[in-house]
Parts: structure tokens; sequence; C-alpha cells
């Protein structure tokens, strides 16, 4: 039974925008958080938002994939994961008009990024092979493909860490320093902590993101239900967009903070870490591999997780390219096929 069954839509509807207001500032703060540990640790800014930022802005889709999995709804599982990757990286175009006189893609010099999204095309498309060809279970009832992507994640972040120490130690020498700015410039608060204080204001939002995440999910099933638009299509779209505003706020108080480096690659990041949450999803869902239920919305999604990291990639190669609404033209084309993919997923999910 729904934790929200018996209440009137209006009210379910209230108190999903309220867990997801919340969300939001808490992972406004998140951003500050990360850039203050930043400078106490002498950790590039990339890897901080690769990692430590990615895995914490990542735990609404942790807490509301593996409760769904575990509740049995294998759909509402899979495409909250897999329609975050493509709600996620379009917030990197929201976060491109926050920057001046050049694109986000422009801004960013330093090569972890690039690696990070060529290895999440890799993982997509296996993600979108094993959908179509069929899991191996193992013992458990445990698909072997998931564990396999468990593996080769760690694996990824492993290769990342190796090759991000190769690099500068500053990941935002930006070019054009001069005409590339942040709109408005912001201050760190947190820059005065300690680096323990800083840990528990970590500690802290980490707990009301989880605690949120189970209320989201539970808000979005009883929307689903109360609404008739079908648990797949809630999953790929409002529940996705829920649990992707910690990246969403990250991302922009980041750009505002001139943080670039940190703003792409905790989208990049986030998304690697969306692969990643299959496995935990498989172990708590009691009806087989959860990959051999993925339907045509998760596919579809899949497909256009891989179109927007390709343009973004694109984007990240080609330095010079002219802008177009205060945005450079692979934001523009990033948004285009966000938009088109909520017609797509719509249409499939009839």
């Amino acid at each position: 039974m729904l934790l929200f069954s018996a209440l009137p839509l209006f009210w379910v509807i209230a108190i999903f925008s309220a867990t997801a207001a919340v969300v939001w500032l808490t992972g406004t703060r998140l951003s500050y958080l990360a850039d203050a540990i930043s400078d106490r640790t002498g950790i590039g800014r990339a890897l901080m938002g690769l990692i430590f930022l990615a895995a914490i802005t990542e735990l609404p889709e942790l807490v509301t994939s593996v409760y769904a999995a575990w509740k049995g709804n294998a759909a509402l599982a899979l495409n909250n994961m897999f329609g975050g990757i493509v709600m996620q990286t379009a917030i990197l175009a929201v976060a491109d008009g926050f920057v001046v006189h050049a694109a986000i893609t422009t801004a960013q010099r330093k090569p972890t990024p690039i690696l990070a999204g060529v290895l999440l095309i890799l993982l997509l498309s296996a993600v979108l092979t094993i959908t179509m060809v069929g899991e191996l279970v193992i013992p458990g009832h445990v698909g072997g493909g998931a564990l396999i992507l468990a593996l080769v994640y760690v694996l990824a972040i492993f290769l990342l860490r190796k090759f991000d120490d190769r690099g500068d130690g500053r990941p935002i020498d930006l070019p054009l320093k001069a005409a590339v700015i942040a709109r408005p410039e912001m201050t760190n608060a947190f820059h005065s902590a300690p680096l323990g204080a800083l840990a528990t204001y970590s500690l802290v939002a980490s707990a009301l993101i989880l605690m949120c995440g189970t209320l989201l999910v539970e808000a979005a099933e009883a929307i689903a239900v109360k609404t008739a638009l079908g648990q797949s299509f809630v999953g790929v779209t409002l529940l996705a967009a829920a649990t992707s505003l910690p990246e969403l706020s990250t991302t922009i108080a980041a750009v505002r903070m001139g943080a670039y480096g940190m703003a792409i690659a905790n989208i990049f990041g986030s998304n690697l870490i969306m692969v990643l949450l299959i496995f935990p999803a498989d172990l708590f869902y009691r009806g087989g591999a959860i990959l051999d239920l993925a339907d045509d919305t998760a596919r579809l999604a899949l497909v256009f997780g891989i179109l927007v990291t390709a343009v973004y990639l694109v984007g990240l190669l080609v330095k010079k390219k002219p802008r177009c609404l205060g945005m450079g033209v692979d934001s523009i084309l990033v948004l285009i096929i966000y938009a088109f993919s909520f017609y797509a997923l719509l249409q499939v999910g009839r």
C-alpha cells in the first residue's frame, strides 16, 4: 500500500514539491562544502566534483531506485535512473547561462571530464546492450551484467583518479580569463570552517537528502496512480527531475563560484554513478535480474543519455564555437534533444 494513497492529489503534489525544495536547498550548500574541502585538502575541484560531489548528489537516486526495487517496482527504479542521465546532462545547459562571454565547455581546460564522458558512453552502451540481449543470472537472482558494470565503474574511477593526478593542480585555469566570469561572482562562507565541521555539515546534508529521497519515491508512485500517467513515464520524468535537483543546485552554485571543472565533472560523475546504482537495485529486487525488466522507455532514455553526452564531448574538444541565447551551441543542442526526449518518452510510455 502506498504511503500517500489516502491523500488527495493536491496534498501529494504539495508533499512532493516540499521534499524537492529541501533537496534543492541542501544541494546548493554541497557545492560550497566541496569547494571548501578542496581548498583544505588540496584535492582538485574536478576530482571533487567527479567523486565527492557526485556521490552525495546521487543519494536521492540511490534511495529512490533501491527503495522502488525493494518494493518490487522495477519500472520506476530503472526509469528513474536512466531518465536522470538525460535530465542531469541538460543541467549543464542551464548552468551555461550563468557563464559570460564563453560556453561552459570552452572554459574547461583539464581533460579529466573528457575521459569521464568517454567512459560514460561506453558504460551506457553496455547497459543498453544488456537490456536487449538479456542478463546472465548468477546465484541470488542478481544479474552478472549488473555486477560487471559495478566492477568496471570502480576501475573507471581508479583510472580517472590516476589520469587527474597527471594534470595540473588547478582544474579551473581558464583561457581568456578576463572574459570568462561567473554571473554574479559568489563567495564561500565555508572557507573559514575547520575540516571537521565541513565533514559534519556534509553528513547532515547527506542525511537530509536520504530522508527526502524516500518521501519522493512514495509521492511519485502516488502521483502515477492518481493521474494514470503510468509509473514508467513518471519515473523517467517527474521523479528523475526531482532527484536531479541536487545536481542542478550544486552545478549552478559551482559555476557562480567559477568552479567550471567541478560543475562539469559533477554531472558526468553523477551519471557514472547512475550506472553503478544498477547493482544495488538488482540486489534488492527479488523478482530476478532487474535489467531484464527494462522496457522501451528505459532503453530510449539510455539512447538519449548517450546522445547528450556525445554532444558535450564534442563541445569539450572544440573550443571555438558560437554562442546563442547566452549559451554555447552544444548546450542549445542538448536542450533541444532533452525537449524532444520528453515527447518521445511520452509516446513510448503510453
